[in-house]
């Protein structure tokens, strides 16, 4: 009985266990039946949210590179400002965007909150039915994709607006310190530019009183003062500059170009100043000839020749009370040459103006030979060495004293060797250091000496030339360059290339197959179709040709008969004669037109050449304008210049 009972207990136990497990299986069934039903009744909002979270990562991306296409800081004003601009308009975006991406954020919370622990995903079993999800495998599918799309836009945004703040920092303080730069700068240019005007206002040294120039000094020291203040401003936008390193703000060229600009311009402002009261200092105190007293006879009265620092003469006019650095018969040369300035070619005016200084300074009278035996005697070997004024001023004096004895009634010592070293600083020393090269003073005595125009060639190519006699482009260049020096110091360079004796280098050379050395044979060669920097000089040997030539012809313009000087014949027109006169102020006659080709005659005609003209004529007779206006005649090589000039020559 006890047995049976036991046995009816435990029966009783199980069956209560059974009737639990089976309550608890209805109750899953009815929770899970409620999860599917939620999980299908919502399954499209969650979806939705997916979406949403995938536009705002597209967004949050977007701007990402909009930002990073703003870096690096700029380096001008105007680009920090635009930067400025864009992160302030990414800021308003994130501002706006916040709430969004927020609430996203916090739905998908909630969504993940109500969501079991995935666990590790089991192969299905059934493999035909593969498409289709049941409703817990959707939820799981659309937690995974939520929980990595929810972190993924949380994490861009932090970074995001992370960035945005520190990249806004960073322009703030790069814009501001760069607009006090500026301000700094656009401060220093004005006071800069006031201190350049005082500057530039001061009239040259020779032309100040002397009574004045203790005065001058005085007040040039006091502006040195008045200006100090600017040298504080150079050094506060340094230290401006200097502080735009830590910031990674590297300077645009252009900022970096004013920058540079105002420490140079401070710099030569200063030195400009400095040399100033120097040399306003050296003139008051020194009025002493020191070593050059038998030159002291070549200036009269009420003028004065006395010598500088670095022995450079002046002259001082005690009845005005100024000083110059030209000789007075110098000065009165110049201004006689400006009549010549109605010369309308350009190679004869700047020649007939050479003649005339030629001509002033005796240079007519020295022979090729007396000058190379006085450069031998000084030991004028060096082409590159400086020879100082005192150097200058005994070779001088050796080529004079030697023409004195030749032509004593025409030569006058002193006056002749001040005004020809007046003259070799005008064209090779016009700053006044009292240093002249030895080339530049070869190639000027010989370039104005007498002589055959060959062998002056000669003369000229052996001063630059090596040892076996054969010139480099570099050699024929310095040859140009001091030689283009004389009618530059003229005013008259432009139409000779200008200052730039690079194409008439580049001519010479082309012409004999770019050879790296030419001889001297070549280079007369060369100087024989008269290039264009160097066609003064064989038109100078002409107008020198010309000044005692007289012609059996009468001009047909001004009647003047017979013709002295240069005649003109036209090529075109039989028995056309023009004097130099008409030919210079580019007159015409008899339906004559200046493009029509003509010969220059700077002697009197043989028979032969008067044949050979005529025949030309009858040529030319036949030929049409077009035949004219496709030939121009040009009386010299043309290369490129760098300056304006007119090129027409006969």
């Amino acid at each position: 009985m006890v047995k049976a009972l036991g046995n009816s207990e435990e029966a009783a136990l199980l069956q209560h266990r059974i009737d639990d497990m089976n309550q608890r299986w209805n109750d899953l069934k009815a929770k899970s039946a409620n999860i599917r039903a939620h999980l299908e009744a919502s399954a499209e909002k969650w979806s939705k949210l997916l979406v949403s979270l995938e536009e705002l990562i597209k967004w949050l991306n977007l701007k990402d590179d909009e930002l990073k296409k703003q870096m690096p800081v700029g380096g001008d004003v105007p680009t920090l400002q635009q930067q400025h601009d864009h992160c302030k308009a990414l800021r308003r975006e994130l501002k706006e965007k916040e709430q969004v991406i927020l609430s996203a954020v916090d739905q998908a919370r909630m969504f993940l909150a109500d969501q079991p622990i995935e666990g590790p995903e089991e192969p299905r079993k059934n493999l035909h039915s593969k498409s289709e999800l049941t409703p817990e495998e959707k939820a799981q599918k659309i937690a995974k994709a939520m929980r990595k799309q929810s972190a993924e836009v949380k994490e861009k945004w932090e970074s995001l607006n992370t960035c945005a703040s520190g990249w806004q920092k960073q322009i703030d303080q790069a814009l501001e310190k760069l607009k006090d730069l500026q301000c700094s700068m656009d401060d220093l240019d004005a006071d800069l530019r006031e201190a350049e005007n005082v500057r530039n206002g001061w009239k040259p040294v020779g032309d100040r009183l002397i009574a004045s120039l203790k005065d001058e000094v005085d007040k040039t020291t006091a502006f040195r003062e008045e200006i100090l203040p600017i040298s504080l401003k150079i050094k506060c936008i340094n230290d401006l500059s200097s502080q735009l390193s830590p910031l990674e703000l590297h300077p645009s060229l252009k900022v970096s170009r004013q920058l540079d600009d105002l420490n140079m311009r401070w710099k030569l402002l200063q030195i400009s100043i400095d040399d100033h009261i120097k040399l306003l200092q050296e003139i008051h105190h020194d009025y002493r000839p020191e070593s050059q007293d038998f030159l002291s006879s070549s200036v009269q009265l009420p003028w004065q020749r006395s010598v500088s620092h670095n022995t450079v003469p002046y002259y001082i006019n005690h009845q005005t009370q100024t000083t110059s650095w030209d000789h007075p018969k110098m000065t009165e040369l110049f201004q006689s040459l400006s009549d010549l300035n109605n010369v309308r070619f350009s190679a004869y005016r700047t020649a007939i103006k050479i003649r005339r200084l030629q001509k002033a300074l005796c240079l007519d009278l020295l022979d090729l030979n007396s000058t190379n035996e006085a450069f031998k005697q000084h030991k004028l070997i060096q082409n590159d060495q400086l020879l100082c004024v005192q150097d200058i001023l005994s070779c001088l004096t050796t080529i004079y004293s030697g023409m004195e004895e030749k032509h004593e009634d025409l030569v006058n010592i002193p006056l002749c060797v001040d005004m020809c070293l007046n003259w070799l600083l005008n064209v090779y020393d016009s700053a006044r250091t009292g240093k002249i090269r030895v080339q530049s003073l070869k190639i000027g005595l010989i370039s104005l000496s007498k002589g055959l125009l060959e062998e002056k060639y000669r003369y000229l190519f052996r001063e630059v030339a090596g040892p076996i006699e054969m010139s480099d482009q570099r050699q024929l260049g310095l040859l140009l360059h001091d030689a283009i020096q004389i009618p530059r110091q003229l005013g008259e360079v432009a139409a000779f290339g200008g200052s730039n004796i690079e194409p008439s280098v580049r001519s010479c050379f082309q012409q004999h197959n770019n050879k790296p050395e030419i001889d001297v044979k070549q280079f007369i060669e060369w100087m024989r179709l008269e290039p264009q920097s160097m066609v003064w000089l064989p038109v100078l040997h002409r107008v020198a040709a010309s000044e005692t030539a007289k012609h059996q012809a009468k001009c047909n313009i001004c009647k003047e008969c017979p013709i002295v000087g240069f005649r003109y014949r036209s090529l075109k027109h039989f028995n056309y004669d023009i004097c130099q006169s008409c030919f210079f102020s580019g007159r015409t006659a008899k339906g004559h037109k200046l493009h029509y080709p003509m010969v220059e005659y700077c002697i009197p005609t043989t028979s032969g050449e008067d044949v050979r003209d005529f025949t030309k004529v009858l040529k030319n007779k036949f030929r049409s304008k077009k035949y004219f206006a496709k030939h121009p005649r040009l009386g010299y090589l043309p290369v490129q210049t760098v300056l304006e000039g007119d090129n027409l020559e006969t």
